[in-house]
């Protein structure tokens, strides 16, 4: 139970509502507990009158009634009150969900870029859906269930007590041994189930993933094999959840089987009592059995809501891990802090701690404001991971990053990112009409400004092509576009931002030089006080920046204007000398 103490602010938040469930309970079993007594008073009447203790018929019709109309009237007002306590429990438990996806959720929003690098989605999805489900179990009916059974035992036993002592005594031997092979059982389940949800974790990753790539799945001709994957994922899954459902399947026969030795002890020990006259009304035989049953599902519910508690805790452990971590980046600053486009690194370097690979190594430079910097290199030289450090998704080693002669930790992190508009090297769009993947970038924008954002990016024309234009629905990552589209729609939501700071990482590599060209003078037009960041592969892209990197190994080995570093030798030369030649070939 230690996990569950979690919930119990959400607990505290909604104790009214609970108080007023467990008045309900009580009130509700009180009623309830009105039947047996009211057929036993039937039952003593009728033997009464068998036994000719009772000769007036008119009497034993009138008090026959009498109580039939009690036992109809308790019944109904109980199933009343029981239908108000499932109603107050449950949206309870709905709400508490409604509260825990939230936490979870934010805390997802709130956790680094290198959690998600560490984690997959399909275990983030799972912990967030069927956990919290398996956690709002517990919060609705294990404690509806928990409170009426307790509620039940404490007004049966007292009942039951002051009506015949001894025999009480006797019917609740079996009770104990129950509540023992509850607690052993409950803690096999309890390893069992975080083993069924690890499970659980890896098949939805497993088919996530093959939903999101199923396109290099059909070209690569590999459905056999995935499917074979999958069969042994879905096998073990099937398997594990067997061998929770095996130890689950102990409950309901132990507790019929010590129900039924509950209702032989009744009739054996009270029937010997009556006829010694310990008891001296037949109708407290019949109470007791009528007790002893209606004690049947809340005994039963035990092992159920012993097997929800123990699902629950597994969950909330699984929960529990993520939302007690802390995110690697801390926003450390309470006042907003003002962001333009001075940048300048110190000596940075930086290891990315997933792979322990050293992105950077001591680089320096800067960049005023209005400027326009290029950065080239190989594959791996760190051109995107100085993008990702200025957008202050990682924290560096070593160095310093200034922005506006500020280091970037003393600047407020939502002020910093909401001055940057970044378009990754990998252009993601939602699954959403295009015009609210453009309006991403600014929830205010107006028609008129999307459509003008789509221009600057050279993809009206294309969107227009579509036959509901701007309102087109887009496939998952967007799969209905082109690469080239899908990158210039994400170069739109950045514009349409209107940031200090704009970031494009090889966001060109998917259209053509002519488009490029176009692209990249809309460009200039409408960041010229901003500062621009343009990482790329193609010269043609970089040679109108006013200053070039160029990176190899995590170092700058050359900087320079376009003019300047065409004279010198080296990759700048020598990947202008290859592209120009291609292009007159």
């Amino acid at each position: 139970m230690k996990e569950l103490k979690f919930l119990n602010k959400y607990f505290a938040k909604y104790k009214g509502r609970l108080l007023l469930g467990l008045f309900i309970t009580i009130a509700a079993r009180v009623f309830a507990m009105l039947v047996p007594q009211f057929v036993g008073d039937i039952t003593n009447d009728i033997a009464a009158y068998v036994n000719q203790e009772m000769t007036d018929e008119a009497l034993l019709k009138k008090n026959l009634l009498n109580n039939i109309l009690l036992l109809i009237g308790a019944t109904l007002f109980s199933a009343f009150l029981t239908f108000i306590m499932r109603q107050t429990f449950i949206v309870v438990s709905r709400y508490i969900e409604f509260d825990l996806k939230n936490d979870v959720y934010e805390q997802y929003q709130r956790l680094s870029l290198n959690f998600y690098k560490k984690n997959r989605t399909g275990d983030l999805m799972n912990r967030i859906s069927d956990d919290v489900s398996k956690v709002r179990m517990y919060a609705g009916p294990a404690l509806m269930y928990s409170v009426t059974t307790i509620t039940l035992f404490v007004v049966a036993l007292a009942y039951m007590l002051i009506t015949a002592p001894l025999l009480t005594l006797y019917t609740v031997i079996p009770l104990p041994i129950l509540s023992v092979a509850i607690y052993k059982l409950s803690q096999v389940i309890n390893h069992k189930s975080t083993i069924v949800q690890e499970y659980l974790s890896r098949l939805n990753t497993f088919t996530q993933e093959n939903f999101s790539g199923i396109t290099v799945i059909k070209s690569y001709g590999l459905e056999k094999q995935m499917n074979s994957e999958f069969t042994t994922l879905s096998n073990d899954n099937r398997d594990k959840n067997i061998d929770l459902v095996k130890v689950q399947a102990f409950f309901f026969p132990l507790m019929m089987l010590l129900i039924g030795i509950s209702n032989i002890i009744v009739i054996y020990v009270g029937g010997r009592q009556y006829m010694n006259g310990t008891i001296e009304e037949f109708g407290t035989i019949v109470e007791f059995l009528l007790y002893v049953n209606m004690l049947t599902w809340p005994v039963a519910v035990v092992g159920w809501v012993a097997n929800m508690v123990q699902r629950a805790e597994a969950s909330q452990k699984r929960i529990n891990e993520f939302l007690a971590l802390e995110p690697e980046i801390q926003n450390k600053v309470e006042v907003p802090t003002r962001v333009n486009g001075e940048i300048e690194f110190k000596n940075v370097s930086f290891t990315y701690d997933d792979t322990g690979i050293e992105a950077l190594k001591g680089v320096s430079f800067r960049i005023n404001n209005g400027e326009t910097l290029a950065i080239l290199g190989k594959t791996g030289s760190g051109k995107s991971t100085i993008l990702e450090l200025i957008s202050r998704l990682y924290d560096i080693d070593h160095g310093e990053i200034l922005i506006n002669d500020i280091p970037i930790k003393k600047h407020h992190l939502e002020n910093l990112r909401d001055a940057i508009g970044y378009v990754p090297q990998d252009a993601f769009l939602f699954s959403d009409s295009i015009k609210n993947n453009i309006k991403f970038g600014s929830q205010e924008a107006t028609d008129e400004e999307v459509i003008a954002a789509a221009k600057n990016a050279v993809v009206h024309r294309n969107i227009e092509g579509f036959s509901k234009g701007y309102d087109t629905i887009l496939g998952e990552r967007g799969i209905t576009l082109s690469g080239g589209q899908k990158q210039r729609v994400s170069i739109a939501r950045a514009m349409i931002k209107n940031p200090e700071i704009l970031l494009l990482d090889d966001s060109l590599s998917a259209v053509d030089t002519e488009t490029e060209e176009e692209i990249l003078n809309n460009l200039k037009k409408i960041t010229q006080h901003k500062t621009t960041i343009i990482v790329g592969h193609r010269v043609s892209s970089v040679k109108n920046a006013d200053k070039i990197l160029v990176l190899d190994n995590g170092k700058i080995i050359q900087q320079g204007t376009h003019q300047q570093l065409i004279k010198q030798k080296g990759y700048y030369q020598e990947l202008y000398l290859k592209q120009l030649s291609e292009k007159e070939n």
